[in-house]
């Protein structure tokens, strides 16, 4: 497992194993709240189907969860299933967020940032 509290979040190491621990997952949960464990979101995304690993992102200076985190599933077909389940769902009085995850490099190379001539 990565240790991430060694890295600061402002430098590009830390970006870049936060991208490698997303290559790894396929599901983001989002709007978590804080109290909720990994032990706790397995259990909920082992309704759905076999739970391969689950990853809370936590502060780098609180070691506070930060409301987010990854899944990854055994198959597609659970993947797509807990997905279209739990988007929406409430739970611990939040609505959760779950969507596939994203890679933060393609959305980043998307972004051409300044102005458009």
């Amino acid at each position: 497992m990565l240790i991430l509290r060694s890295f600061s979040p402002q430098s590009d190491l830390y970006t870049l194993l936060i991208e490698e621990i997303i290559k790894t997952m396929s599901i983001f949960v989002g709007n978590l709240s804080y109290e909720v464990s990994e032990q706790d979101l397995e259990k909920v995304f082992a309704e759905y189907g076999s739970v391969r690993q689950v990853k809370l992102v936590t502060d780098h200076h609180t070691g506070r969860m930060r409301g987010f985190g990854f899944v990854r599933m055994e198959t597609l077909t659970q993947e797509e299933a807990a997905i279209a389940a739990l988007d929406g769902a409430e739970w611990m009085g939040r609505s959760l967020k779950v969507t596939k995850a994203a890679d933060r490099q393609s959305k980043r190379k998307s972004y051409r940032g300044g102005r458009r001539n």
